[in-house]
């Protein structure tokens, strides 16, 4: 019923000048409670007041609670200073006037958080419609192709150079929730709906078994397969709609929380993906069997479940992406996760790190690892700790590529940017593409 306001898009310039519009009207009525030179230099001192104290909780939340994770953009560093000088001014407002202006003052202070909260999403791209903003997602279940046969080898001969496609074959692929769901029957992980990307060769009569690519998205972020979605299908319009089916998972359950990718007290997430979620892949998609068919993939906190799992499992995942990744488990906050996940251990946290995975499992015989950063990401953790990972991987003995997407930074830039890399490096690696 709701869904049409879900599906809203608020990086739509349109419905963001109509917010900027709106709360400048606000502002100017505020403004003008009174028209005395008192007045106007106090709504100056107080809008300067509330600004100051909004650069204040930006500077509190980056550099003294790592709210979020790192360095903040431009967007942010403008908007909340922003919202709370009119909130403040909105305020004010609230003495001495008719029950209307304290109507309108409240009524401002909803527009201002509002705006504020749509330019930041939008200025990052990764909460592209209200409904994402919300994590609510309006997806509709899909019918996913037939299985292949599981005692069928896998072919010789790449596909592209043996597939053919139907002349009524889809243009674009299709995603969906999981007609079903996922069973979390050996984890008990409560995750969200996990969704699905089918190329258009996927979606034919007698469709290919195909490479699968299982990914994760970041924090706070949900199952949402547009990103990759978006990626393959212009692959895949370049190689005769052929693409990975890519299964978009959850690790998070509730998006505030951090359960590290791993098997914890708090959390089953590592046995959710590799004793429910694999099988149930293997067992219900047309896919390819071998190893180096399967690409483990993800984006900041999925980057790092990606990095771990992909060097913990080489035999389930031959392939790595991991962009814009952090660099272990909690490397945002260690002292948290070495607290709560390892009561103190630092030698069991530092031997779930991805890195010393590696180094443990050295030399990995046959596994790819694309690791990518956004060249304007903020964090110095991110780009460092990516580079550390890509080094690691090499001295392991993977195929390793590290990319510095141009002009990217932490948001949708960086994701779009290291998918496009990655998957022009995995296409030949899945016999996609000829290289």
């Amino acid at each position: 019923m709701w869904d049409f306001l879900l599906d809203i898009k608020i990086d739509d310039p349109a419905f963001l000048w109509t917010w900027y519009i709106l709360s400048a009207a606000a502002l100017i009525y505020l403004v003008f409670k009174k028209r005395t030179a008192a007045w106007f230099l106090t709504a100056f001192i107080v809008l300067v007041v509330g600004a100051l104290i909004g650069v204040g909780v930006v500077w509190l939340a980056v550099n003294v609670l790592d709210a979020f994770g790192g360095p903040v953009n431009e967007v942010t560093w403008f908007w909340v200073p922003a919202a709370f000088a009119g909130i403040l001014l909105a305020i004010f407002n609230l003495w001495g006037s008719r029950w209307w202006r304290k109507v309108i003052a409240i009524i401002s202070i909803l527009m201002f958080v509002a705006t504020a909260t749509f330019a930041i999403s939008a200025a990052y791209g990764l909460s592209p419609t209200l409904g994402a903003l919300l994590h609510v997602s309006t997806a509709k279940a899909i019918d996913i192709p037939t299985p292949g046969p599981t005692d069928t080898a896998d072919p010789d001969e790449p596909l592209y150079q043996t597939w053919k496609a139907p002349s009524d074959m889809r243009k674009t692929g299709m995603t969906g929730l999981v007609q079903g769901g996922i069973p979390n029957t050996n984890s008990g992980f409560p995750a969200r709906p996990a969704q699905i990307y089918t190329p258009p060769a996927a979606n034919t009569k007698d469709a290919p078994l195909l490479p699968v690519v299982i990914m994760m998205m970041g924090q706070p972020g949900d199952p949402d397969p547009q990103y990759i979605a978006k990626v393959l299908d212009e692959y895949a319009a370049k190689n005769n709609g052929l693409a990975p089916i890519a299964l978009v998972v959850d690790q998070l359950s509730d998006p505030s929380q951090d359960p590290l990718c791993l098997d914890t007290s708090r959390a089953k997430v590592e046995t959710y993906i590799m004793k429910d979620v694999v099988p149930w892949a293997k067992a219900n998609l047309r896919a390819l069997h071998a190893a180096k068919y399967w690409t483990v993939a993800g984006y900041s906190n999925g980057g790092q479940c990606a990095a771990s799992f992909g060097s913990k499992y080489p035999d389930t995942f031959g392939n790595i992406l991991a962009v814009s990744p952090e660099e272990y488990p909690g490397a945002d906050d260690p002292s948290g996760p070495l607290s709560w996940a390892f009561n103190g251990d630092q030698a069991a946290y530092d031997a779930a790190k991805p890195a010393n995975i590696m180094a443990k499992n050295a030399p990995y015989a046959d596994t790819t690892a694309v690791f990518t950063i956004g060249s304007n990401d903020l964090s110095p953790s991110y780009q460092e700790g990516t580079q550390r990972l890509a080094d690691a991987a090499k001295s392991a003995g993977m195929a390793t590529t590290f990319y510095s997407v141009p002009g990217a930074d932490h948001g949708a830039t960086g994701l779009n940017g290291g998918l496009e890399k990655g998957f022009e490096i995995l296409y030949p690696r899945l016999g996609l593409s000829a290289g």
